[in-house]
C-alpha cells in the first residue's frame, strides 16, 4: 500500500498549481484575520 501512494509521475505534479482565485482569496483572508491574545485565551476576529 505504501508503494501505491508514494509514487509521483509528471502528470500529478503539473496538476498541483493553485488558481490565482485561490491565492487571491487565501491572501486575502488571512490580511482580514486578526488574533487577540488575552491571558491564556487567543481570540481570532475576522475584520471585514
Amino acid at each position: 500500500m505504501e508503494k501505491t501512494y508514494s509514487k509521483t509521475s509528471p502528470d500529478m505534479v503539473s496538476n498541483l498549481t493553485p488558481k490565482d482565485e485561490t491565492i487571491r482569496f487565501l491572501l486575502d483572508y488571512s490580511q482580514a484575520l486578526s488574533v487577540i491574545d488575552c491571558y491564556k485565551w487567543k481570540f481570532e476576529a475576522l475584520l471585514n
